[in-house]
C-alpha cells in the first residue's frame, strides 16, 4: 500500500528504540551484575543477612556423642524383651555429665540431650516406665537404638555445612554455632549511594511550599536497601539542573558500587538524571514495557578520568512512589543479591499460582503488576486503585500480580502471584 503522506512532511525525528521486556532488562540487569571482591570475618551472632565469601566446614560430629531424645530410662534392650521388666535404677544422668558403663539388668535415669551409658543401646521415655523406689518397671519393649541420638547424625566431622554464597539467615547462624563457630568469612557489605531529584520535594518536619510534596521516596528506598543490608549513604535532594546531577554522580561514584536516583529519568525539559549520566559515563537501557515503571535506567558511571578507576552502575529509578517501589522489588533487589554473591537462580522471586477474586477488563499493552492482598478464602482481591502514586496500595498490599501484556483477569481465573514476603528479604 503507498502512503499518501508527501516526503516533506515525514518526521525528521530518530525512531525510538523500542521498549525492552521485564525478561529482558532483568536478564541485562543479572548479566552485568558481579559479586563485589573483598571479605571480613565477622562475629556469628553479628552476621545475619550477610553472604558467605567461604565455604565452612564441620570440624566436629554433631551430636559428639550418642544420647536421649528425651527424659526416661537407658536400658538393655535385651533386659525388657517381657514387656515387664524390672530394674535396679543404678544412676542419673543429667545433661552435661558422663554416665558409668551400664550394669546388665539396670537402668540409668537419664534426660534429654545427656551422654548415653556405655552398654546401654536404647531409651525408654519415663511415661513407659512405674518407678518403686529404686526400681523401674519398664511396661514397653524397646527396640535397639529407640530415643538414641547418635554420633554424627546431624552433622558428620569433615562435611561441608554451609557452601560460599549463602546469604545467612538465623537457622544458618544456627547451624554454624552449633559446630562452634565463633566467626564467619563474608563479603563486604554492598557500598549504595542513594540521591533524589526534584526542586518539588520536601522532607518531613519542613514546611510544604505551594506545589511541593513530601519525599516519601527517600524513605522507601532507604528502608528498602536497609533490610537487604547495604552499605548506605545518602546524598539526600539534589537540585534539579545537569550540573549538579553530574556532580553529585562524580561524587558518589568513587567510593560505590551502585548509585541508585529516584526521578529525572523520563524524558521532559527536566529530567537531567539521565543526559547527566550519559555525560559521566553511559545509559544500556531505559525504557520497559511494563505498568507501573516504565522509565528506568540502566548504565555505569566512572570512577574518574582513568580509565583504570573502574565503574560504579548506576539504576534510576521513576520518580512516582508505586513505580519506584515496584521497579525496586522487580530489579534492584534481585542486582543486589547477585552483588552480594549470591546465586543468579537464587535472587529470582518465584510467583505461585493462585485465583482472582476480581475482574480486570482493562488490558494494557505492557506487563502489569497489580497491588493485591490475600484473603480469608484462598484469593486475592485487588486494590481499588492501581495509580503509580497511590502508596497506600504497597501498604495495604501483601504482593503483586504479575499480568502478562494484553491480559484480562476475571473472578476465577487463577493468575501469577508475587509475595511481599519473599520480595522484601
Amino acid at each position: 500500500m503507498q502512503s499518501n503522506v508527501p516526503p516533506s512532511a515525514s518526521s525528521d525525528k530518530p525512531a525510538r528504540a523500542p521498549m525492552q521486556s521485564v525478561n529482558q532488562a532483568l536478564d541485562t540487569l543479572l548479566t552485568a551484575a558481579v559479586p563485589v571482591s573483598g571479605s571480613q570475618s565477622v562475629a556469628t551472632l553479628e552476621a545475619c543477612g550477610r553472604v558467605l565469601a567461604a565455604p565452612v566446614q564441620a570440624h566436629i560430629n554433631v551430636p559428639g556423642m550418642d544420647n536421649s531424645q528425651m527424659d526416661g530410662y537407658a536400658v538393655r534392650a535385651a533386659d525388657c524383651a517381657s514387656g515387664q521388666a524390672r530394674l535396679r535404677v543404678s544412676q542419673r544422668i543429667p545433661a552435661g555429665h558422663v554416665g558409668q558403663p551400664l550394669e546388665a539388668g539396670t537402668a540409668a535415669r537419664i534426660f534429654t540431650g545427656a551422654m548415653l551409658p556405655e552398654g546401654a543401646d536404647a531409651v525408654v521415655m519415663q511415661e513407659a516406665c512405674e518407678v518403686d523406689g529404686e526400681h523401674v518397671t519398664v511396661r514397653h519393649v524397646p527396640s535397639r537404638g529407640e530415643w538414641v541420638r547418635y554420633i554424627g547424625e546431624d552433622i558428620r566431622q569433615g562435611s561441608t555445612i554451609l557452601p560460599a554464597g549463602t546469604r545467612l539467615r538465623p537457622q544458618e547462624l544456627g547451624l554454624a554455632a552449633s559446630i562452634g563457630q565463633a566467626t564467619l568469612e563474608v563479603l563486604r557489605r554492598v557500598r549504595v549511594a542513594v540521591f533524589f531529584t526534584g526542586d518539588e520535594l520536601t522532607m518531613p518536619g519542613e514546611a510544604l511550599k505551594p506545589g511541593a510534596i513530601y519525599n516519601s521516596n527517600r524513605f522507601l528506598l532507604r528502608g528498602l536497601l536497609q533490610q537487604l543490608g547495604c552499605e548506605i549513604s545518602d546524598y539526600g535532594i539534589v537540585p534539579d539542573n545537569l550540573a549538579a546531577t553530574r556532580q553529585t554522580l562524580r561524587e558518589a561514584a568513587r567510593e560505590h558500587d551502585l548509585i541508585i536516583t529516584s526521578g529525572g529519568v523520563s524524558v521532559g525539559e527536566e529530567d537531567h538524571v539521565k543526559p547527566a549520566v550519559q555525560a559521566e559515563g553511559r545509559i544500556d537501557m531505559w525504557q520497559i514495557a511494563m505498568k507501573p515503571g516504565k522509565p528506568l535506567a540502566f548504565g555505569q558511571v566512572r570512577r574518574g578520568q582513568d580509565a583504570g578507576q573502574g565503574e560504579a552502575f548506576f539504576i534510576g529509578l521513576p520518580g512516582n512512589p508505586v513505580s519506584s517501589f515496584v521497579t525496586f522489588l522487580l530489579f534492584v533487589r534481585p542486582f543486589l543479591l547477585r552483588l552480594q554473591g549470591l546465586p543468579r537462580e537464587a535472587v529470582l522471586p518465584q510467583a505461585v499460582s493462585m485465583r482472582a477474586d476480581f475482574d480486570w477488563p482493562r488490558a494494557d499493552r505492557r506487563q502489569e503488576f497489580l497491588r493485591v492482598r490475600r484473603n480469608a478464602r484462598g484469593g486475592l482481591d485487588l486494590f481499588p486503585s492501581q495509580g503509580s502514586a497511590v502508596l497506600t496500595s504497597t501498604a495495604w498490599a501483601d504482593g503483586l500480580v504479575d499480568n502478562p501484556p494484553g491480559q484480562t483477569i476475571a473472578a476465577g481465573d487463577m493468575v501469577q502471584f508475587l509475595a511481599f514476603d519473599q520480595l522484601l528479604n
